[in-house]
């Protein structure tokens, strides 16, 4: 009988050890979703299916049961739920968790399995657009959303500067000289890409030490979902005092072509590449484990030096076999964005050469720029190699209305169905920002538990309801509008942005400023009329509140491009009384948008800049922290930078204090030269606008509120009735 009793023991054992779903990690999980409740619910696991991830939810008991193969699909599993029987809604911007008193039971076996093996999430860039100042605790809400929305294969890069400085500090760099080589912490993603060096620094050894801690609580926490998180690698990029320090080495100078020095690049063939690659792997292994999955893009936004595919081949063997000497389970995972990018340089014979290097199985290619760039069906599905469908959507974090809703909805499934498609093997999203367009972002996800075409609007008219807590048919009608004026959007580089964030000018548009917009703004303005018919009934929403903000910013933000060109209409024709009324209405929109945006913390540049601050343990740190904030969605470099207002925002604070000033600057020297007969200086004004600029950046004065002033609808309506009746008027005579 011991005998026995010591075999069940044992068997037991076994049992737990191979389980997939850690019990006490999911009732934590569920009870930080929906605190008090964890008791209401069971949790038991089950096979997965075919490979692919599964979940089932059932009663059992007056309780409910989420079943699945791992917590990812348990999360999911309760996400389905709070959804379909509690019609809730869980999101960046605006969560409706009002609970029904007594929890609905599932009367019918729910059962769903992922078509999708890899759901993967971020990209470089959100790091830093988005996620630069986040710590534990945010980190924490958004592992938890991830997991609600099955996604399985996260982008994994806190904390690499770390391990990067004990690489080279075990190669005899000193400090001084990485100083010359980290940049500051708003500037990551393109210092891990090989864009730039040192710029926002440099980089303090609290942020290396510390950032290093939390990169360990992401990875813990995402794997005890059964998460498979994506590390980084070697790609080259290496200090500026390499060359010296190795005269021998091959190490060839490269440059952005965006107004920054040239960054320094180890060539593949040399010997040290791999030994390098090693080095990292080993030291990143030693800090953070692996799950064997390697992000690694090698020529970002910078052209090879050479299209021969012979030169293209070796160098891919080197980056991969840099991977492979330190884990010879290595998958490199890797970005399509070049493809699309430099598309005139990476022709068939050049993308083949480059991808033909690596064994099928130990390569996956995101397809970054799906949704309205796809790569995947000019190159034979990137020509055997697993590829993941992916939602770009955004670049620079701005926050404009914009998405391709029926693609998102239509093409993922249409795409998994398609012979030609051959190895997809995902689905993922990868903007540069997040945190915006949040219908957007919920309709793509939608698509993790489906593999046929989602129909758009149906699914508007349920997430309207989950997110307002109620259902409402002007609201649906709205939505309706928003479909087919903002969320159809174009080709461009992301949604169309307000003259009000350029550098002063009397053009329609400059620069990286793109103000053509794709629909017609009189019809958005209807969908905001009935946002405004309909926020008595919907007001306590948070979701509504946020939408309804968001709305209004956007039409006004339209409206600011004709009345812009009324001033200058008005310059034109020296028509001075015209010119001060139209410039004045000018500079009261910014100050009416300024306002409103200030009843959100979606919306606050003082948030931003006071979790920059967070960052630093003295005032020199916090002060180098806030100088990144301040210049990366602004300036973006110094002051001849040619990727200004390239992340701009439409934020409380950012429209009051710079891009406001800005306006008022020009708007007075111009009616001087009116006033005067005069000549308007263009050159004195630029010279005099990039000073001012740049002590912006630089100033460290407290002058943002970090929390909100002002009710979100009662501010809605307000500016509803002030422009309403002047907006329609405009749209109908153009």
């Amino acid at each position: 009988m011991k005998k026995y009793l010591l075999l069940l023991v044992v068997f037991i054992s076994a049992l737990n050890a191979n389980a997939q779903v850690d019990q006490k990690a999911s009732y934590a999980f569920i009870e930080r979703i929906i605190p008090g409740k964890s008791g209401s619910f069971i949790i038991e696991e089950i096979p997965p299916q075919n490979g692919k991830d599964i979940f089932e939810l059932d009663s059992n008991g007056g309780k409910i049961v989420l079943r699945g193969n791992n917590g990812l699909s348990i999360a999911s599993a309760l996400n389905y739920y709070l959804k379909n029987y509690c019609f809730c809604d869980i999101g960046w911007n605006g969560t409706n968790l009002n609970l029904p008193a007594t929890l609905p039971m599932v009367k019918r076996p729910v059962h769903k399995t992922t078509p999708y093996q890899y759901r993967y999430y971020l990209n470089y860039c959100t790091y830093n657009y988005s996620m630069a100042w986040w710590d534990w605790d945010r980190w924490q809400k958004e592992i938890d959303w991830m997991a609600l929305n099955g996604i399985n294969l996260p982008l994994a890069i806190t904390g690499e500067e770390a391990v990067w400085q004990t690489v080279y500090k075990s190669m005899g760099f000193t400090d001084k000289q990485l100083d010359e080589f980290f940049s500051g912490p708003a500037y990551f993603a393109w210092f891990w890409m090989g864009n730039i060096d040192a710029w926002g620094g440099p980089l303090p050894q609290h942020w290396m030490d510390s950032h290093k801690e939390l990169q360990k609580k992401i990875l813990e926490r995402e794997r005890s979902f059964g998460m498979k998180p994506v590390l980084s690698s070697f790609t080259g990029h290496v200090p500026p005092s390499f060359k010296d320090k190795f005269p021998g080495a091959k190490v060839k100078k490269t440059n952005w072509d965006a107004g920054f020095p040239d960054v320094y690049i180890l060539d593949p063939d040399d010997p040290m590449f791999e030994t390098i690659g090693k080095k990292y792997i080993d030291a990143q292994t030693k800090e953070f484990g692996t799950d064997h999955l390697y992000s690694a893009d090698t020529f970002n936004e910078n052209v090879p030096p050479t299209n021969d595919s012979t030169y293209l081949d070796g160098m891919s063997k080197k980056v991969f076999n840099s991977m492979a000497a330190a884990d010879p389970k290595a998958i490199w995972v890797m970005q399509g964005w070049m493809f699309h990018y430099n598309n005139k340089f990476w022709q068939p014979q050049q993308i083949k050469a480059l991808l033909n290097a690596v064994p099928n199985e130990q390569m996956i290619v995101l397809d970054l720029y799906s949704d309205a760039h796809p790569v995947w069906n000019r190159t034979e599905a990137y020509y055997g190699k697993p590829w993941i469908w992916s939602m770009l959507q955004n670049f620079g974090g701005n926050i404009s209305l914009f998405g391709r809703m029926r693609h998102v909805a239509a093409d993922p499934a249409i795409a998994l169905h398609d012979p030609e498609s051959k190895n997809m093997r995902g689905i993922g999203i990868t903007p540069e920002g997040i945190e915006q367009n949040p219908a957007l972002f919920a309709l793509m996800l939608e698509n993790v538990w489906t593999d046929t075409p989602i129909d758009v609007d149906k699914w508007l008219i349920n997430y309207a309801q989950r997110r307002y807590g109620q259902s409402n048919n002007q609201i649906n009608d709205a939505w309706h509008i928003l479909l087919n004026t903002v969320y159809t959007g174009g080709l461009t580089e992301g949604g169309q942005e307000s003259i009000i964030v350029a550098r002063p000018t009397m053009k329609k548009s400059i620069d990286r400023v793109l103000t053509k917009l794709d629909y017609d703004p009189a019809q958005l303005a209807k969908a905001w009329g009935l946002f405004i018919n309909t926020a008595d009934s919907l007001q306590e929403s948070d979701g509504f509140q946020y939408d309804i903000v968001d709305i209004t910013r956007q039409v006004l933000a339209n409206y600011a491009n004709p009345l812009q060109q009324k001033v200058a209409a008005a310059y034109q024709s020296k028509d001075q009384a015209h010119f001060k009324q139209y410039s004045a209405e000018f500079l009261q929109l910014m100050d009416d948008l300024d306002a409103l945006l200030s009843t959100r913390k979606d919306f606050l540049l003082g948030k931003w800049i006071s979790e920059a601050r967070a960052n630093g343990i003295t005032d020199k740190e916090k002060n180098l922290y806030e100088f990144n904030a301040r210049d990366l969605v602004t300036l973006w470099g110094d002051k001849e930078s040619g990727l200004r207002e390239y992340s701009n925002r439409q934020w409380a604070g950012l429209i009051k204090g710079y891009y406001k000033p800005r306006w008022a600057m020009y708007f007075s020297q111009l009616d001087k030269s009116l006033a005067t007969g005069t000549v308007f200086d263009d050159k004195a004004f630029d010279k005099q606008v990039k000073d001012w600029e740049w002590q912006w950046v630089n100033r460290h004065d407290n002058a943002y509120p970090n929390t909100t002033s002002g009710k979100p609808v009662e501010k809605a309506k307000q500016l509803f009735e002030k422009y309403n009746n002047v907006i329609q008027q405009t749209y109908s005579q153009q």
